[in-house]
């Protein structure tokens, strides 16, 4: 079966403060998460056919896992085991505006030990769109078998679309995660020679893979330096990327795709939690994308900004629940919640 969108990176538990208890003393609740699978389930419950690559130990955890992506109808072929490490789990706290702030307890976690052998073209070269995150990319093996996913599935016909999804205490240095989420990269290492020449031919730049990326405000200077909105998209655009959007929080999301460009407004919402969702924007959007016949050829103005919006408003349903699995809204939610805001 021809599968909409495949995601390869972490998945893990978001250990959620909740409040605390009559001591005083902080409570959590264990939620799914990591947003490539955070993306898979987004774009499952907006009605694509959606698959994951990646790893988790041979845990309690990394069994609540694999049952969370399986329930919620994403392919979980692509998702192995580990006795190496745990299941990487991320402590996510929450403030009083429902911004988050996270600790990560992954040196090592499961998910950094996904290898190139783990990575197979019976899912690669079965799908529309092969997404991965920069999560990813922070330390080998998984450095080296996410590059190789992006560039196989790319040979292989896939589209790639990419989220740098930064995160500071991942990386030793905002430098290191600069020259990995961006710069010029050797060939990844794959289980022998012969993929090592599947992959493609010369260097190639991580944005020179992408068709289609989705990066915050914030995140736009570290990529592009500069934080001009129209210039960073441009610089983007100018390094291979086809569609570029750029979101702007509450503000909702800015594109830029060939000479067309713009902003799509948000929708306002009571936030109870921002985790997921742009995870969920974007998995709204490669779902409308990969459900047009065209793929990301002959849009035109209002057909795009349609998308965006039915993106925003996806996140925006998101961001008024708690977690980020958990709080992901089904297709006939969004359509409904759209249809009331004409009404």
């Amino acid at each position: 079966m021809k599968r909409d969108i495949t995601t390869v990176g972490e998945v893990l538990v978001d250990l959620m403060q909740t409040g605390v208890d009559a001591r005083g003393i902080g409570c959590y609740s264990a939620n799914p998460g990591g947003a490539p699978a955070n993306v898979a389930v987004a774009a499952a419950r907006l009605g694509a056919h959606t698959a994951f690559i990646g790893k988790v130990g041979r845990d309690a955890f990394g069994a609540m896992l694999r049952k969370t992506l399986a329930d919620n109808a994403v392919d979980v072929t692509g998702l192995t085991e580990t006795e190496k490490a745990h299941t990487t789990l991320a402590v996510v706290s929450v403030d009083s505006r429902g911004e988050r702030n996270f600790s990560f307890y992954r040196d090592p976690g499961a998910d950094t030990q996904l290898e190139c052998g783990d990575v197979g073209d019976s899912l690669l070269g079965e799908t529309r769109f092969l997404h991965f995150g920069s999560l990813s990319l922070t330390t080998e093996p998984a450095r080296s078998a996410t590059l190789y996913a992006a560039r196989r599935a790319k040979a292989l016909g896939a589209l790639v679309s990419y989220d740098p999804n930064y995160r500071a205490p991942l990386w030793p240095d905002e430098a290191s995660a600069m020259h990995w989420m961006r710069v010029p990269l050797g060939m990844p290492e794959g289980p022998d020679e012969r993929m090592h020449q599947q992959t493609g031919t010369g260097t190639r730049a991580v944005l020179s893979l992408v068709d289609v990326l989705k990066i915050s405000d914030e995140e736009l200077a570290l990529m592009t330096d500069t934080d001009v909105l129209e210039d960073g998209a441009q610089r983007l655009v100018e390094q291979g990327v086809r569609l570029v959007l750029v979101t702007l929080g509450a503000k909702g999301v800015y594109y830029r795709w060939g000479d067309l460009s713009g902003t799509v407004p948000g929708f306002a919402v009571t936030v109870s939690d921002t985790n997921g969702a742009g995870d969920t924007f974007f998995g709204a959007v490669l779902t409308k994308l990969a459900q047009r016949p065209e793929g990301i050829d002959d849009f035109d103005r209002d057909e795009l900004e349609a998308i965006l919006r039915f993106a925003n408003k996806a996140a925006s349903l998101t961001t008024s629940r708690p977690g980020a699995i958990p709080a992901m809204p089904t297709l006939d939610e969004v359509e409904k919640s759209l249809a009331a805001e004409v009404n």
